[in-house]
């Protein structure tokens, strides 16, 4: 989900969407499946963040606050599950060219009179130095690693996915 705008042109009930689906939503999830998860002392939640839950971007703000809000949600229940076999990380990827990223693609393309290859080179993977899309593959290996043994004692961390965006 996204919408695009400035705050003050920020439908409040887009904002509440977006906060409800990408904040409240995994929040409550939590909510529910930890006391089962806390019984059989074992449990892993995988969160997915977005490279805006590191970075901002204008017009982007309630989904810039979701994705930030839902890193520190991830280290609260990390730190309150402490005491159990229980980890919670979140995976950021860059973008991933899903039909929500094809849509913003056209979308940049007619208001910044651009082709759409314009658009992808010059704004989406212009910060990325390896001037790649995120294959979901990357993102289903990383949270498979992360169910795994090898990632027992990993928990309130970010995997960050973004051809080293985050590196500049």
């Amino acid at each position: 989900m996204q919408h695009v705008a400035r705050l003050e042109d920020f439908p409040p009930e887009k904002w509440q969407q977006l906060i409800n689906v990408m904040l409240t939503g995994p929040a409550m999830l939590s909510r529910a499946f930890i006391p089962g998860m806390r019984q059989r002392d074992f449990g892993r939640i995988i969160n997915i963040g977005s490279i805006h839950a590191l970075i901002a971007s204008p017009f982007k703000s309630a989904y810039v606050a979701a994705k930030h809000g839902l890193l520190g949600f991830s280290k609260v229940v990390a730190l309150e599950n402490g005491d159990k076999n229980i980890t919670i990380n979140t995976i950021c990827p860059a973008y991933v060219k899903t039909p929500l990223v094809e849509q913003q693609i056209a979308a940049q393309a007619k208001e910044n009179n651009l082709t759409e290859q314009q658009v992808i080179e010059q704004i989406m993977l212009a910060p990325m130095p390896q001037k790649a899309f995120i294959d979901v593959s990357e993102i289903a290996e990383t949270a498979a690693f992360l169910c795994s043994a090898g990632a027992k004692h990993m928990t309130a961390q970010t995997l960050v996915l973004d051809g080293g965006w985050t590196a500049r």
